[in-house]
């Protein structure tokens, strides 16, 4: 992957979160670019193109909130694996649910990882660090589907 670096999409509908996970990132010094999308229809808007929106360029990495209005995030997971251009998507969850359903839902789409908002302070600097590390260390599918 060299240099590229990874855009990230959070999928967030609480501006409150979305302002405090991309502060943290600041505070982090993570630079990478961020687009937010307010549930699982406008997220897919980004990654397609669709709506006159702009295509999300590759590689990404997907930030996915479960609770939201329209298209929860299990069911933006389903879908997404469903399509035959986004699903090798990389996807983590983030999220206030700790229900074992939504976490058994998730891993059974192929999630990278399921991480928890409430482990605010240190553990959310932990996350931040275990996210950089994981774009610098792993390959992302190229931009040829």
């Amino acid at each position: 992957m060299g240099n590229t670096q990874v855009h990230l999409l959070l999928v967030e509908d609480d501006e409150v979160d979305v302002e405090a996970i991309i502060r943290g990132f600041k505070s982090q010094r993570i630079a990478n670019p961020f687009t937010v999308a307010s549930d699982g229809i406008e997220a897919f808007e980004l990654l397609r193109g669709d709506s006159g929106l702009e295509r999300l360029p590759r590689p990404y990495m997907i930030l996915l909130d479960i609770n939201m209005p329209r298209m929860n995030g299990i069911e933006f997971l389903q879908a997404l694996r469903r399509d035959p251009e986004l699903k090798q998507s990389i996807v983590f969850v983030l999220t206030t649910s700790d229900r074992d359903e939504d976490i058994m839902a998730a891993y059974n789409e192929q999630i990278a990882g399921y991480l928890l908002k409430s482990r605010a302070g240190k553990d959310f600097v932990d996350l931040i660090s275990l996210l950089d590390a994981y774009w610098r260390i792993v390959e992302f599918p190229s931009e040829g589907r």
